[in-house]
């Protein structure tokens, strides 16, 4: 596909205005508060994946609204295990994929870490399979989820999912196995868009890699982007022509680059230049924003599927360096890396 954004040289100063609302902070703490009166009541049952080196548990906990929640948990098999507490990362699906089968998502796991492979309620009937029902219902709307309950920060879709994500984090955390200060989260498309929210709603995270994300800046999105998802909120505003600003106005409690701004954590971003589902002026926006320390790695001629294998291996490089650094709340990350040269 051909650059259909803006030049590289612009995106490196793209960092555009996006309204916060007033009350953005006080929403998210009561979300979380309210979610937290159910116990996270984890459960571990081991399962057969049929793989020697790594050892998968289904995993079921509590997330919002006291619903259950399905992941599997990737240890490092028992007798490669080093001396103490592993390191973790929670891992987010793309849009309308699932945890998946046993053995299906397991490359954290074979680095060393553990890995907690987490289902996004109500998808995983797409491109994998997913586990996760959502018992909450919504007004009309457009299909597939961007415009379920959109009419109301308090309805809307992506307010349990990203809730279901602290969660995560939280069993994670929780594991006896586990070192929880040293929990990094990480995700694909929709799944980098989910990560970045919970770098800002989930305190003391190690480390936020947002591969190719989704969910940012959602004025921009909805205006370029050639096709879905962002076309559901399209078709749904085309239809509900008086309603641009009451759904503008419930996106930006959920915009990954609006809520970025609060991380901490060190990060690495990934973009492709010719992305047709994330367009590119949207993750550096997103980029641009992010609080913390931050890296990017640039994919000149690829599409959404953007670096995969070799951001794979730039993430478990980036990774392991921030583990190593002296002091993990002001680790050694080297300022943003934009050039092409970093993602061939």
């Amino acid at each position: 596909m051909p650059h259909t954004d803006l030049p590289l040289e612009e995106l490196q100063r793209y960092a555009p205005h996006l309204p916060e609302p007033a009350d953005l902070q006080e929403f998210w703490d009561a979300t979380l508060h309210e979610a937290r009166r159910w116990p996270l009541d984890a459960s571990w049952t081991p399962v057969d994946s049929g793989l020697m080196t790594v050892e998968t548990f289904d995993v079921s906990f509590t997330g919002a609204g006291g619903s259950p929640v399905r992941a599997w948990l990737h240890l490092p098999a028992h007798a490669l295990r080093g001396a103490g507490p592993l390191p973790g990362v929670v891992q987010y699906q793309g849009y309308n994929g699932g945890r998946g089968l046993p053995h299906e998502h397991v490359f954290w796991a074979s680095a060393g870490f553990a890995q907690l492979v987490v289902d996004t309620r109500g998808q995983g009937s797409g491109w994998t399979v997913g586990d996760t029902g959502d018992p909450v219902g919504s007004a009309a709307a457009q299909p597939g989820f961007l415009t379920r309950g959109v009419l109301s920060p308090q309805e809307y879709y992506y307010r349990r999912v990203f809730t279901d994500a602290v969660r995560a984090v939280e069993v994670l955390r929780g594991h006896p196995e586990v070192d929880g200060d040293r929990v990094a989260v990480t995700g694909i498309s929709q799944g980098g868009g989910i990560a970045l929210a919970v770098s800002a709603l989930a305190p003391g995270v190690l480390g936020v890699m947002p591969d190719v994300p989704f969910l940012c800046d959602f004025p921009r999105a909805t205006r370029i982007a050639p096709g879905d998802p962002y076309g559901e909120v399209v078709r749904y505003l085309k239809a509900h022509r008086d309603r641009v600003d009451r759904v503008l106005a419930t996106l930006s409690y959920f915009d990954a680059a609006v809520l970025g701004r609060r991380a901490s954590a060190p990060a690495l971003f990934s973009v492709a230049l010719m992305d047709q589902i994330c367009p590119p002026s949207t993750v550096f926006a997103a980029y641009h924003a992010y609080g913390g320390p931050k890296e990017i790695r640039v994919y000149p001629y690829n599409d959404h599927e953007g670096g995969e294998v070799h951001q794979q291996r730039e993430q478990l490089t980036w990774l392991r360096d921030l583990l190593r650094a002296p002091d993990p709340s002001r680790p050694a990350v080297a300022e943003p890396a934009t050039t092409p040269s970093r993602g061939t």
